[in-house]
This record gives C-alpha cells, structure tokens and sequence, in this order.
C-alpha cells in the first residue's frame, strides 16, 4: 500500500509527495503537528495540514530570509526572529561573527522540540549561545520592545490559525517601533500566482507601506510551496536593498551559500509584471 501527503493549494490544485512513513504526530496546545518521511524531499514539517519545510528545499527559504538583509545592512549585532521555530534562519544568522544576540519568539515549543528531535539540520541553530529562544506570542513580544533590534525577521506561518495575527498594521508597526533608526525588517510575503495567497500578498504589502520609507518586494522558488513561485518583503527604515547593498562586502564573509549570491540577489527584486501590478494595486491607494 502507498501512503501520500497531500496538501491542497487550491480548491482545485493539491501537491502530493509520496511518504515512506510518518515519523510524529502530535496536537500541541496550538496546532497539530507532523514529521514525515519521503525519498523524493526527505523529512518535511506539516503545521495543520499545511507544508512548512522540508529537507531537500528549506535551504532556499532560510538563505533568502537571511542573506539578503545582511548583505544589505552594514553591522547587525541584535537580530529578533519571530516564528522560525524549526531553527532554520537561526542557523544561517550564526554564520555571521557580527551578530552578538539572536532573540527568537516562538509561540508553540512543540514545535521546536519537534524539530530538535527529527529536524537537526534545521534545528542545530539553537545550539549557539547567542540564540535565545522565548515562548511567547510574538505579537505580545515586540509591543514591548523600542529602539532595540538591528534587524527584525517574521518568518510567520500563513495568515490564519496561531500566525493570524503577524500578519496586521498593529503588528508591523510594532515591529517599527522595535527597530532601531538604521533598522531593517524581512518577512515572508506569501505567494502571488493563485488568488488567495496573492491577497494575502498584497494585505501583507499594504499594511506594511503604511510604516516603512522603504517597502520592497523580492522572489524565490520553492519547489514545495504553493505554485513554487513565493515572494519576501523588504521594509527598512535606511536602507535600500539594492541601492545600498554592498556584494563584494558580504562575499568577504567567505558563507557558502546553496541559492543566495550576489548576482542573485539582485536579480531577485526584478519582478514579474503580473507582481509589479499587484503592488503597485495598494502602494496606489497611499
């Protein structure tokens, strides 16, 4: 008997990956959670039904989270990670000697447990000694926080269920706040090509605007997420992602890196006409 994993992207379109079998099942207090194991993606992390990473493809989430504001801000020392209970962007923030504190709120420990026990190679970023981890609600968290962060990563899961609220202009208004003067922040964006995940891009991109001088959007493909074709957002109080990134600073860093390089991050923020339109749908109505 085969067993497959199915998650539906649509009404009409689902993705399958064939499971050779399933490693945890669990409820926590917020969600359900669930490890499988397959040959085609290795293990992979399923929130509520809902493809969080797996093995074969998380590198190129994580690095393009990461690498691109760091190549863009000049010293980041204090970095908040909001969500990010896999591990995975504080794995990649650690290669960097600069950084001196790494604080990451994650609402569901279970999820991090999880991860330490069937996902070490994302997780293995909560064995550094600057990453510390507080089990809060993040919305909560940041409201108390000002002039404090360098930079500021919501790697949030979709905009319903326990990561609803990351999602709103209270929350990303706080996260404003929280940044200092030169602050940058990144988030996940959502994917643009079928119609709901492309409100949910365009209400993310709208609510954001309103706080930051400098909102812009950029692309990766993941082969797993919801038509491959999935965007971040690039909010700064200072900098721009292009104007001020600096290529041949950040190779000098000597990471080797699986998807990001500099050529790339460019190239990542030449979006398709059909995403430019979108955006420029909600910048219109500042």
């Amino acid at each position: 008997m085969e067993l497959w994993f199915s998650e539906k992207h649509t009404r009409n379109v689902k993705l399958s990956i064939k499971v050779d079998r399933q490693l945890c099942s669990m409820h926590s207090d917020f969600q359900r959670i669930d490890v499988f194991e397959s040959k085609e993606f290795g293990r992979f992390l399923v929130l509520d039904g809902y493809m969080m990473l797996t093995e074969k493809d998380e590198f190129i989430y994580h690095e393009m989270m990461v690498h691109v504001p760091m190549a863009v801000h000049p010293d980041v020392k204090r970095v908040l990670v909001i969500g990010a209970g896999d591990g995975g962007v504080a794995r990649e923030l650690i290669r960097y000697p600069g950084v001196e504190a790494i604080d990451l709120v994650e609402i569901d420990k279970a999820v991090v447990d999880v991860c330490k026990k069937y996902l070490p190679q994302t997780a293995c970023g909560f064995d550094d000694p600057r990453v510390h981890v507080y089990y809060q609600d993040g919305m909560k968290y940041i409201r108390r926080h000002e002039n404090e962060y360098d930079l500021v990563i919501v790697d949030s899961t979709d905009p319903f269920g326990p990561g609803e609220g990351l999602f709103t202009r209270e929350f990303y208004g706080n996260c404003y706040k929280a940044l200092k003067s030169d602050g940058v922040m990144v988030n996940q964006h959502e994917s643009p090509f079928y119609d709901n995940d492309a409100l949910a891009m365009q209400r993310a991109h709208k609510r954001i605007i309103h706080s930051f001088e400098i909102s812009k959007v950029y692309q990766a493909h993941i082969p797993t997420y919801p038509s491959g074709h999935w965007l971040f957002g690039f909010a700064s109080k200072k900098y721009h992602p292009l104007k001020d990134f600096n290529g041949a600073r950040w190779e000098r860093f000597g990471i080797q890196t699986r998807y990001y390089n500099p050529e790339l991050h460019l190239g990542a923020f030449a979006l398709p006409n059909y995403v430019e339109e979108m955006l420029y749908e909600v910048e219109a109505e500042r």
